[in-house]
């Protein structure tokens, strides 16, 4: 069962869908586990299978009575369509248990759950808060910046929105998003990708070559021809 474990953390990322299969693995072996619970409902979640993520994690929360499960519990709500029942869980107690990761996340959640119901400017109220707002940088704040910003983007707000990617820019140490790459969108730059470059250049190459070798050929068979026109001429000396 531990090894299955592994597997579903080495996977998660790089193949949601081999994660997943470790997954049902370990839970055939230990369904009793609340870790073998919260595993099998972070693979599904990551392989898009909501329901089932939201099945597990509920397992996992009533075997321990953690609430820290509780904003991906709301985010598979969104997932499954209800952004409704995502936004009440917003104002549940449980959100006041939440540490202060959690209660960012359950914020980014609601958030979404808004623009999910078209309420953009709801939305970005939503986000707006002390933990936006500080200098500091902690573990959630450069996806924080970066859903601010791409809510000021979509209500049209581009001076802001591209003030507010480069504050993501900032805070993104490890690429968790592509807040360089958006603000570089915004300032008109385009990027060339190298593996299409080379691609482009072998291609050129192959046409090139396969052209010389049919002007040798076409050399080969003037040449040829001329040698039999010759010898007809010898012959009839």
């Amino acid at each position: 069962m531990a090894k299955n474990l592994v597997m579903v953390a080495r996977l998660i990322d790089e193949d949601p869908g081999k994660a997943y299969g470790y997954s049902k693995v370990a839970l055939r072996l230990a369904s009793r586990v609340a870790a073998v619970r919260e595993a099998a409902g972070f693979a599904a979640y990551a392989h898009q299978k909501y329901g089932e993520a939201l099945a597990e994690f509920r397992a996992a929360r009533r075997m321990t009575g953690n609430v820290d499960l509780w904003p991906v519990m709301a985010d598979c709500e969104r997932g499954l369509g209800r952004p409704e029942k995502a936004l009440d869980m917003a104002g549940e107690p449980e959100v006041q248990k939440l540490d202060k990761a959690g209660q960012v996340e359950m914020r980014l959640v609601a958030a979404g759950a808004r623009r999910d119901m078209g309420q953009l400017d709801a939305a970005i109220v939503t986000l707006q808060s002390p933990e936006l707002a500080a200098n500091s940088v902690q573990p959630w704040t450069a996806r924080l910046r970066y859903a601010y910003a791409d809510a000021l983007l979509a209500a049209d707000r581009e001076t802001e929105a591209r003030e507010w990617f480069a504050k993501a820019v900032e805070a993104d140490r490890d690429g968790s998003t592509d807040a360089s790459d958006r603000l570089a969108e915004l300032d008109g730059v385009e990027f060339t990708d190298a593996l299409d470059e080379t691609a482009e250049t072998d291609e050129t190459d192959e046409t090139d070559e396969v052209d010389e070798t049919d002007e040798v050929d076409e050399v080969d068979e003037d040449s040829e021809a001329g040698q039999d026109g010759k010898g007809r001429e010898d012959d009839k000396d």
